[in-house]
Formats: C-alpha cells, sequence, structure tokens
C-alpha cells in the first residue's frame, strides 16, 4: 500500500486546517495575555517619560531662583539716546548719575597727497616702520611692492595696527591709513628711510612719514579717547564703550555733547517673570499628573498610573518643600511662599500667583526673599564670605573657627639702596614664572630712574603681558625704600602662590638686586566649620566628607585667628526643589528605577514570546506525527474495508446461484 504523502489525505478530516486551527486556539490565551502585558507595559514607559519631562521643565525656572542673583535683577535706563545702557545684575547696585560726553573716541586717519596712478608708477623705496599702540612693524619697500597699491598691500598683510585703502578722488589716487583702534594710545607712527638718502622730503618714500617731527601725510582724523563726566568727574577710555567705571554698568557713547540721567533700578518685573514662569511649569506638572493619575468621573476610569507610590511620593515631597517655613526664616518678615502671594488652589493643586504681593515684599525685604528661593549663608562676621553649598550641606548655624589665615607668594630681591638706577642692555630683561605655571618675560623701556618710578614700569610692563592675561594671573611690583628692595607679590593667595625669577640679564643682580631665584609661597587658609575639620585651598575654606556642614565652602579675607563666629545657611525653596528633581530623574532616581523595571518586565515578555513560540512549534509537530499516524491507520482500515467490500461482492453472485 503507497504511504500517505499529505495530511487529510487518509481520513478527510485531520488535514492541515484542522492543525492550524487547533495551534492556532493553544496559542490564543497566552498571546492575548502578552500582548496585554506588553501594552500596558509600553504605557507605563510613556507615561513615566510624561511625567519626567514635565518635571525636567520645571527645574529650568526653579535653578534660576535657586541662584541668588536672578533674584535680584537690576535694569539700566539713559534720558538720552546718545548714551545707553548695559547691566550685569551680579555685580550692579542701585543708583542714579548724571554723565555727560565731552568727545567721543577716534580711530586715526591719514590721507596722503595725489598720484597719477595706483599700481604702475614707482613712488619710491627703502623701508616704513609703522608703530601703533606700541606695536612697531618694519616693512621693507622695492621694486616689488613700490606703488601706491603696493605699498597699501604690504600695510595690511604685515598686521600692523592699521589698514590701508586707496581712493580715487577723480583728481588722481590717494593712499589713506586708518588706526584699527580708537583712542590717543593707538595713533599711528610712520617713520621712513628713504633709498635716496633724504627722509624728510616731499619725494620718494619720504612722501609718507609722520612722525610728529616730518608730517608729510595729512592727519584727516585725529586719534583721541572718549572723555565722560560721571556725577561730574571726568575720566577717559580709548573706546567708546565705558566698562569698569561704575560697577556692574557699561555706557557706551555715541553722541558728543549730551547730557544723560543714567539710572540703575531693580527690575522688579523681571524677577516677577522668573517667579510666574515657575508658577506656570508647576501648574502644568499638576495637570500632567492629573491625567496620568487622576480619576475621570464621566467615563468611571483612572489615569494609567492612579495609585501609583512613585506619583504620590513625589508629590508629597514637592508639597511638603513649598509650604513649609523656610528654616532659618522663623523670624523672618518672609517665612514661606504664601508670605509673597504663591498659594495652592486647592482645587486643581496648582499655584497662583498674586504678582502685585511679590515686587511688594521684594522691593521691601529684598534679602529675606532671595533666601526663600535660594541658599544663602550670612555670616556675622565681615571677613567671611559664604560661597556656595552642595546636596549635602544641610540647613543651620555653623560656627568657623580659622586656625591659619591665607597669605599670598611672593619675592624680595637684595638690597642695593635707595639711588637712581639706570636700565639699559645689560639688566632691561626679566622672566618670571607666576603661580608655579605662568612664564613671563618684560623688557624696560631704557632711562635712568627713581627705584619707586622704576617699580612702577615694571608693574606697566607685567599689567601689559599677554601671558598673564590669558591666563588671568596678576602680580604687584613695588619697592621697599626700607629694605632698599624690589619685591614682587603675587595677586593669588594659598599654597600654589609665588613669584620666581628665572632668567635676569648680566647686570640685574648689581644693580636692581635681582637674580635668579624661588619665592616664598603662600599659606592656605585653616580652621574648622562647625568642628569639622575643612580643607583650605587659596582663601577659601571647604568641608568634605560626612556631617550637616559637608559641602560648604567660605571664603575668609582676612581678620583674626581663632573663632570667628557663626553662618546662618538657609536653603530656600528653589534650591530644594533643584536638588529633590534631580534626585527624581536622574540616573539613580524613582522614575528611572521605575521605568528600568518596566524594560525588565519587556525583556521578560520577549523571552516569554519566544518560549511560546517554541512551544506552539512542538505542539504543531506533535500534532502533525499523531494526525499522520492516525490519518496511516485511518487509510489502512479503509484499504481493508474496500478488500472485504470487494471479496463480499464477489461471493454474492455464486450465493444467488447456489440458491437457485
Amino acid at each position: 500500500m503507497a504511504g500517505i504523502s499529505s495530511l487529510g489525505i487518509g481520513s478527510g478530516v485531520l488535514n492541515s486546517d484542522l492543525v492550524d486551527q487547533l495551534v492556532s486556539a493553544e496559542r490564543q490565551p497566552t498571546d492575548q495575555r502578552l500582548n496585554f502585558n506588553q501594552q500596558r507595559t509600553e504605557a507605563l514607559i510613556s507615561a513615566y517619560g510624561t511625567l519626567k519631562s514635565a518635571i525636567t521643565d520645571l527645574r529650568l525656572p526653579m535653578r534660576q531662583l535657586s541662584a541668588p542673583d536672578n533674584l535680584k535683577a537690576f535694569s539700566g535706563s539713559s534720558s538720552n539716546d546718545g548714551v545707553s545702557v548695559s547691566v550685569d545684575s551680579s555685580k550692579a547696585s542701585q543708583g542714579t548719575y548724571t554723565v555727560t560726553v565731552d568727545s567721543l573716541a577716534q580711530a586715526q586717519s591719514l590721507a596722503s597727497g595725489s598720484f597719477a596712478d595706483r599700481d604702475s608708477t614707482a613712488v619710491g623705496s627703502g623701508s616704513l616702520t609703522i608703530t601703533v599702540g606700541g606695536k612697531t612693524t618694519t616693512l621693507d619697500i622695492d621694486s616689488s611692492n613700490n606703488t601706491l597699491q603696493g605699498i597699501a598691500q604690504a600695510i595690511n598683510d604685515a598686521d600692523t595696527g592699521a589698514s590701508a585703502g586707496i581712493i580715487d578722488t577723480g583728481n588722481g589716487y590717494r593712499l589713506v591709513l586708518s588706526s584699527d583702534k580708537t583712542g590717543a594710545d593707538n595713533a599711528i607712527s610712520i617713520a621712513v628711510n628713504d633709498a635716496d638718502g633724504n627722509n624728510t622730503d616731499a619725494t620718494g618714500l619720504s612722501q609718507f612719514a609722520f612722525d610728529g617731527v616730518t608730517n608729510n601725510l595729512t592727519e584727516t582724523v585725529e586719534a583721541k579717547d572718549a572723555v565722560v563726566q560721571v556725577n561730574g568727574i571726568s575720566i577717559s577710555r580709548p573706546t567708546n564703550n565705558i566698562e569698569n567705571l561704575i560697577d556692574g554698568v557699561s555706557l557706551e557713547v555715541s553722541e558728543a555733547g549730551v547730557t544723560s540721567t543714567v539710572k540703575v533700578s531693580q527690575d522688579l518685573g523681571k524677577v516677577a517673570d522668573r517667579v510666574g514662569a515657575f508658577v506656570e511649569k508647576f501648574n502644568a506638572l499638576q495637570q500632567t499628573i492629573q491625567g496620568l493619575s487622576g480619576f475621570n468621573a464621566e467615563t468611571g476610569q483612572g489615569g494609567i498610573l492612579s495609585g501609583d507610590s512613585a506619583i504620590r511620593g513625589i508629590q508629597s515631597q514637592m508639597r511638603q518643600i513649598m509650604g513649609r517655613v523656610v528654616p532659618g526664616l522663623e523670624n523672618a518678615s518672609v517665612r514661606t511662599l504664601a508670605d509673597v502671594g504663591i498659594t495652592t488652589n486647592y482645587e486643581t493643586g496648582g499655584l497662583d500667583f498674586d504678582r502685585t504681593k511679590f515686587t511688594e515684599k521684594l522691593q521691601a525685604n529684598p534679602d529675606d526673599v532671595t533666601a526663600l528661593f535660594a541658599e544663602q549663608g550670612r555670616a556675622s562676621d565681615e571677613q567671611i564670605e559664604f560661597i556656595r553649598s552642595n546636596v549635602n550641606t544641610e540647613p543651620g548655624n555653623y560656627s568657623v573657627n580659622i586656625s591659619q589665615l591665607a597669605t599670598q607668594g611672593s619675592l624680595s630681591g637684595a638690597n642695593v639702596g635707595t639711588a637712581d638706577v639706570t636700565i639699559d642692555a645689560d639688566n632691561d630683561e626679566l622672566s618670571f614664572l607666576v603661580d608655579g605655571e605662568t612664564s613671563v618675560s618684560i623688557q624696560l623701556t631704557a632711562g635712568t630712574y627713581t627705584r619707586e618710578a622704576l617699580a612702577a614700569e615694571i608693574q606697566v610692563q607685567l599689567n601689559d603681558s599677554s601671558a598673564l592675561a590669558a591666563t588671568g594671573r596678576s602680580v604687584t611690583a613695588e619697592f621697599d625704600a626700607t629694605a632698599g628692595a624690589f619685591k614682587f607679590t603675587s595677586e593669588a593667595y594659598g599654597s600654589e602662590s609665588n613669584v620666581s625669577l628665572t632668567s635676569v640679564d648680566t647686570n640685574s643682580a648689581a644693580t636692581l638686586g635681582l637674580d635668579v631665584a624661588t619665592g616664598t609661597a603662600g599659606q592656605d587658609v585653616a580652621g574648622t566649620i562647625n568642628g569639622q575639620r575643612a580643607t583650605g585651598e587659596g582663601q577659601v575654606l571647604f568641608v568634605e566628607g560626612t556631617g550637616s556642614a559637608a559641602g560648604m565652602q567660605v571664603k575668609v579675607t582676612g581678620g583674626s585667628l581663632g573663632n570667628r563666629g557663626d553662618i546662618n545657611f538657609i536653603q530656600g525653596v528653589g534650591d530644594r526643589m533643584v536638588d529633590l528633581i534631580s534626585g527624581i530623574v536622574g540616573l539613580d532616581g524613582s522614575l528611572e528605577a521605575k521605568t528600568d523595571g518596566l524594560q525588565k518586565d519587556l525583556e521578560r515578555i520577549s523571552e516569554d514570546r519566544a518560549r511560546l513560540d517554541l512551544r506552539i512549534e512542538s505542539y504543531r509537530e506533535r500534532l502533525v506525527a499523531q494526525f499522520s499516524a492516525a490519518d496511516s491507520l485511518i487509510a489502512r482500515l479503509n484499504s481493508t474495508q474496500d478488500y472485504v467490500s470487494q471479496q463480499l461482492a464477489a461471493l454474492a453472485p455464486q450465493n444467488n446461484r447456489n440458491n437457485n
């Protein structure tokens, strides 16, 4: 008997369709359970993501309010358009100033006489030595560049501090030069070494001389400083941007001969805007929480996070911070958010903001309102300044005890008396190492100086050092008449502060008392805060390790040793909320833990699906084997039935004949 090659051939019933139906029926309950679990898990991940985003959005306005400078915003106004004002709130203070602009800063411009062409006729050869703002550049003028255009190009290519161009007047071409910077110190000087042997006549290269003695160029615009009177005090600056005249205020002058009233006042509206932004983001968070965890009376269904412990914990912690009296402000004029017009709306769970009440309280009690939101350290000693805390610092009063004050590193030369000294090529170069990192080389201007005047000259050269400017370091030079010696002191404090001489000229030791030497390093401040040992770095003490004062930093600018009073550390609502939010949305936060757990659930669901696929495949194979065996048996039985039927049919005619 031939074998069965396909299900159902033997029985007509146990076919592939029946196998598929049985497999589907076996798979369906587990599939439905896994699909439901996956959809819910993914919905929970999405919900926690939405919640995390809303909480993160709240962090920015809270971070702004946690910075004390953002709660004392200042703005400036000017009564005349010729004087514009910009204000740095972290440095400014309230005040009114009368500003009179006597003159504006100008960049000098010079012009040559007229030439018949710009790029073909030779105008002379030799060299031009151009000095602008203390920078001197010598240009060689020869057959390759001795046209008007060639000289202009040589000036521009050499970065002399001046820019050159050619003007076509209609009656000839003129070379024009302009200083790149405004101010009298940036005037242009041009000395000529003319190949014709005459450096002062009006022919050849000497046509371009302008050195204060021979001025063959025409000054079309004079180099000038800006001269401004502030409350009757006259000052000059090389630019029209006047900085560092009034703390935190920059003036831009654009018109001479005008008088303006400049007012710097506290910008209460700007601070109120920042508080309003916090209220807006907090209310948006409450709406998000309501949507995710609230109950909809119309549908009779709760949100996907209804009853969630994490969301309840977040709300509880936020309400605790915002509803409490801020520790340290128990006896202040402002103690809670409600005192400044921020109250809870019990119908929505959000906040209401009375802007008028807030600005009134800010104007009347700026320090207390600042402490309400930001961290603040109130020191009883004027020479101790609170710098910052960290998340481990607890609010409270902390005693400060100083065992060592910070000092500056310095270097003193040998006693060479107080007589005048001559600077020449044998003693005009000095090289310093400042604070162990910055190398500085200076060259003194030749001449005869009193010792005090020479100290001033050294100071000028140090102040002009680009190396010091680039690193933000500085050195003070002075002459100690009592000791008969020059002294150099680093502006930095602490053990890294020092001044050393690394190179001097051959005659510096004899005439200046200065030789290669390493200075005396400064000392770091040392002491304790609340009895905890604090580490000193320069003038700053900071507490490491554990304890309530951990993370606190204070700056000690002077004073005596021993007990220096207390610091009352107040951690405002904004600062506490930033710490709370960072903890919630951080890598170790509650939302991250929830999301990680749900991601693992998705992985387990995926593993369950893989196991289901294996089990169903095994089940299908078992059914196919069973159906194949049954189908084969039925086929054999059918074959036997056919045989018996045939035999019976064959016997039937014979029986009929026997009966006849």
